[in-house]
């Protein structure tokens, strides 16, 4: 039998996006007359990832249903997940649909690996997913990321620049960032047991919860985080480029 690998896409989009000044959440705001979730969605129904499940807030699974699912007809979202308090524990809860998916025969395949994506990144690219099955099918977790174009400082807790890490070895990491599941869901479970770590993306579960290596995949400049408002304007403007 051949083996099949199952690429499982989990994107974020139950952030609050308070930096936004605006009533409606980040990812419902509209570019180019789509909400931004849409981009994310439509990139990844477009490509080779199987199944993809949405992370929302708790109260919007409804709306996102009816007014992003259904509305634009994304086929491959296979299950909305109400997210967590933190972003760490809205990964988790699709890492468990997951599993649930997985122990009830759903997803049969000999391998599994997760693309974890923030839908406030709307300019992703069929190429940059691409790329990051293919490394994470190498090395089982891989980063997107960009090399930096700013020399990086590090400083300690009093603002005082501690060093200066050589520019050619810093990247900007961006998303998606991709695992063989299994590593993840141990990891996610090692490290669920610590109190004491401030978690900003999955890497970092991987790096405190296992010995895996983490490749970096090149991503594109232009796969920018939508924050503040004038990042909506500079999306707009990528879009058409």
């Amino acid at each position: 039998m051949v083996k099949r690998d199952n690429y499982i896409a989990i994107v974020l989009a139950a952030g609050q996006g308070r930096r936004m000044q605006s009533k409606v959440a980040k990812q419902y705001m509209e570019i180019h007359g789509k909400p931004m979730l849409y981009y994310s969605l439509k990139a990844f129904q477009d490509s080779v990832v199987d199944e993809i499940l949405v992370v929302v807030g708790e109260d919007e699974v409804d709306y996102c249903r009816e007014h992003i699912l259904d509305r634009y007809g994304f086929n491959k979202v296979k299950a909305i997940v109400a997210g967590g308090k933190e972003r760490y524990l809205s990964v988790y809860n699709a890492l468990q649909n997951v599993e649930e998916r997985i122990v009830a025969g759903i997803l049969e395949g000999d391998n599994r690996y997760v693309l974890i994506h923030d839908a406030a990144r709307p300019l992703i690219t069929k190429q940059i997913i691409e790329d990051a099955i293919q490394g994470v099918v190498s090395n089982k977790a891989v980063v997107v990321a960009v090399p930096s174009k700013d020399t990086i400082k590090i400083a300690n807790e009093t603002g005082t620049i501690e060093y200066t890490p050589k520019r050619s070895l810093t990247y900007i990491i961006q998303t998606p960032q991709a695992f063989e599941f299994d590593l993840l869901m141990k990891s996610y479970q090692a490290v669920m047991k610590s109190t004491n770590l401030e978690i900003t993306d999955d890497a970092m579960i991987v790096e405190h919860g296992s010995n895996q290596s983490i490749k970096i995949v090149e991503g594109n400049y232009k796969n920018i985080k939508v924050t503040t408002p004038e990042d909506i304007k500079i999306a707009e403007i990528l879009l058409e480029v």
